[in-house]
């Protein structure tokens, strides 16, 4: 990886939590401690497919100050890539595996009075830290978790046990719904709004608490983008001296890496801006998927984020 730096971990706990997400415990192979970490951080998992090298970015959920073991969930996606099937069907306890340092792109702002966090599916994990982190300081926050049903709400059973009076669980198969008007226009005064899942509901959330006047600083989101697959296309890479194929199912920098090519990242998934590449000349269309650059950057032609965005096209040339 020429992102984080590397951790040699075995897996020693695999628990199947419902049909759909499985935890997978990490410790370190020498028996040291693990680093530090802060509620919201993510670490990238190294996996061996074949000739492939999948690296997918999963955020961590135990106690940030526990450093014997990771802890992340992975959710099963039979229309991916393949990362998570790897994860569900081939790892097996006692593997040795390779896992980036943790970092940190959805961290809490401490200077806040009030945390609300608005999970969806998956996207309840970076909340485990976050939570059990302000647990140790006293620190006010409540949970609003839409899931799918109450077989695949995944740790609500766990958080209404432990926090009953800050968590609120809503069931699509029930028809509930949060009321996020109403939730946003009920807080105090120095409340920050933090917000995981899909598309749909980060888009929900920000924009929602956009129109209701909150600062853009009080509002917090992740969504780890899955590289799209796409036409394949040709790359000139000019500081490399380098002329490469990018194949249908695998990104430009998973291409770049195959090629030897060191490109930067820390996420994959298009948020945090590590990867952004200078675009040379270009004769085709952009198929910009990243948060990181603004409309007028997409527009103008002049960057990408290569680890989620592809190109239509007869020429590309990059800073590389």
């Amino acid at each position: 990886m020429s992102g984080a730096e590397k951790i040699a971990v075995k897996v020693t706990e695999i628990v199947p939590l419902n049909d759909l997400v499985t935890r997978f415990k990490f410790e370190r192979v020498d028996g040291g401690l693990l680093p530090t970490f802060s509620g919201g951080a993510h670490t990238v998992v190294e996996m061996q497919d074949g000739d492939i090298t999948r690296l997918n970015p999963y955020s961590l959920m135990s106690d940030p100050m526990d450093q014997t073991a990771y802890t992340i969930s992975v959710r099963r996606d039979d229309e991916g890539r393949g990362g998570s099937l790897f994860m569900h069907t081939r790892v097996a306890l006692g593997d040795e595996m390779v896992i980036s340092y943790p970092v940190n792109l959805f961290s809490l702002d401490l200077r806040a009075k009030k945390h609300l966090f608005v999970a969806g599916g998956i996207g309840i994990t970076p909340f485990m830290a976050q939570i059990k982190q302000l647990e140790r300081f006293n620190g006010h926050w409540e949970l609003h978790y839409a899931c799918r049903t109450p077989a695949l709400g995944t740790y609500g059973d766990e958080l209404r046990a432990h926090h009953p009076n800050e968590t609120r669980i809503y069931y699509d198969d029930q028809d509930q719904r949060i009321n996020l008007a109403d939730l946003l226009e009920g807080q105090p005064l120095g409340t920050h709004v933090y917000v995981c899942g899909p598309k749909g509901m980060i888009e929900w959330v920000r924009n929602t608490a956009q129109a209701d006047g909150w600062p853009r600083e009080a509002i917090h989101y992740e969504e780890f983008l899955a590289p799209k697959p796409g036409k394949p296309f040709e790359v000139k890479l000019a500081v490399s001296n380098k002329v490469i194929q990018v194949g249908e199912q695998e990104s430009l920098l998973e291409a770049m890496e195959r090629e030897g090519v060191d490109a930067p990242y820390l996420c994959r998934g298009g948020a945090c801006g590590q990867c952004e590449t200078s675009v040379i000349d270009y004769a085709g269309n952009f198929i910009h998927r990243d948060h990181w650059l603004d409309d007028a950057e997409h527009d103008s032609g002049e960057k990408i984020m290569p680890c989620v965005s592809r190109f239509e096209g007869k020429t590309l040339v990059l800073d590389r």
